[in-house]
């Protein structure tokens, strides 16, 4: 295995950066220190430039297999890699879904040899991952699986969510709800409001996720189990979880960063690129997200990465699909929008992006930067200015309305397990 030597970066750890060397063997880390001694390594020098832990995140769909004509595991995967991701967590939404012991080898066989990052793999929650039947906790767990969801669909029963509460809390595992109560949901594309009826387009209500939210909260209380929220949108909610963690709810969060930037204002026209499930929102429910993963309401950033065929995301809203694609721009998007404003330190978006996932969902290996670790390692420069195309994209979706935006910097070097998964220009 090739050996690696990181020179002259400013390093995270410990929540600080410090200039400083790191040196690569075998796969991981051997020495963070001053002035290592160049012998026989690939030298990376990372003047001004940032290394930092790689990225996790918890929610991404990678497509395969049943619908890879949107995205693979390989695609997704170095789109993951682009973007500074070294371990992403993959959603059951599949064909076959991921529901019994069976099929959740078969599924981290493929994720094993397929992907360029570390790809953990959630079972769903249901047998089919839309109905009532839950699936074998205990055999998914001992089959790899990370965790537990149905994302793309919310559990509808209380009764079903209660029992798969007890069974997250009995396997000391975690279950991440997609919140969304059908009844509500009616057959809207986009935020309820004077917006959508401008647009002539049907709405979809808060309530859609707010209550059903509210629901599951009540359920966590009464289990004790890991609840976590998937792509939390609204003000209310970020209040609902605010108010939960301080009664001692055993409940996490996360946000998409398309939610953070991203307002129905924004929508001028008819136009599916905006399309995304839950909807964008608006500026008030924009700064109540920011607000609440600034105080901690909120403990985690994750893409929600859905990639689509342009054919299924062009034309109206009425007919195209949800879902935009995220891992390829996210940490340029953050830098640029919070800390080159001075919002956020970039530590801060490290935490949001790589420590706290690894640590809720207790993956030991990710999230720091430590000697005999793997080294899972993202090399980032704060100077690069980037224009976003399609060219540049990794994954088979374009479809994301931040095509042609200038960021301000970007991911030069992507290390999975001392690997060189992804270099800027090659």
């Amino acid at each position: 295995m090739t050996k690696l030597l990181i020179k002259n970066g400013y390093v995270f750890q410990n929540n600080e950066f410090q200039q400083t060397d790191i040196e690569v063997n075998d796969g991981n880390i051997s020495k963070i220190q001053n002035n290592l001694q160049i012998n026989n390594q690939q030298v990376i020098d990372a003047t001004n430039q940032y290394v930092i832990p790689g990225l996790v995140d918890v929610h991404v769909h990678f497509r395969e297999p049943g619908f890879e004509d949107k995205e693979n595991i390989k695609t997704g995967s170095l789109a993951a890699a682009h973007g500074g991701y070294t371990t992403v967590y993959a959603m059951p939404n599949l064909n076959p879904v991921p529901d019994s012991a069976e099929k959740m080898q078969q599924m981290i066989d493929l994720n094993h040899e397929n992907s360029v990052v570390h790809t953990e793999q959630y079972s769903s929650i249901t047998y089919g991952r839309t109905g009532d039947d839950l699936v074998d906790f205990s055999a998914m767990i001992k089959n790899g699986a990370k965790g537990f969801s149905n994302d793309g669909s919310g559990i509808q029963s209380a009764k079903t969510m209660l029992e798969a509460m007890k069974l997250t809390k009995e396997n000391n595992t975690v279950l991440a709800a997609h919140v969304e109560d059908k009844s509500l949901m009616g057959n809207g594309v986009m935020n309820a409001g004077k917006k959508a009826e401008s647009l002539g387009l049907p709405g979809i209500s808060n309530l859609v996720e707010t209550a059903q939210l509210a629901r599951d909260i009540e359920i966590a209380r009464e289990t004790g189990a890991h609840y976590h929220v998937c792509h939390l949108s609204t003000k209310q909610s970020v209040e609902l979880v605010r108010q939960a963690k301080k009664d001692g709810v055993n409940i996490t969060a996360e946000v998409s960063p398309h939610h953070l930037f991203l307002n129905e204002s924004m929508i001028e026209s008819d136009n599916a690129m905006y399309k995304m499930n839950p909807p964008l929102r608006t500026l008030e429910d924009c700064q109540a997200v920011l607000a609440g993963l600034f105080d901690g309401t909120i403990d985690m950033i994750a893409t929600d990465h859905a990639p689509h065929t342009d054919e299924q995301k062009a034309g109206s809203m009425m007919n195209a699909a949800f879902g935009i694609t995220g891992l390829e721009v996210s940490l340029s998007l953050l830098y640029t929008k919070l800390v080159q404003p001075g919002l956020c330190s970039f530590a801060q978006i490290i935490n949001w992006m790589s420590v706290n996932p690894a640590k809720i969902f207790k993956n030991e290996v990710a999230g720091s930067l430590e000697a005999g670790k793997p080294a899972d390692i993202t090399i980032f420069d704060p100077n690069q200015i980037r224009l976003v195309n399609k060219e540049e994209m990794q994954s088979k979706g374009n479809n994301t309305p931040f095509i042609n935006h200038q960021l301000t910097g970007d991911v030069m070097l992507t290390i999975v397990s001392g690997k060189v998964v992804y270099q800027k220009n090659k």
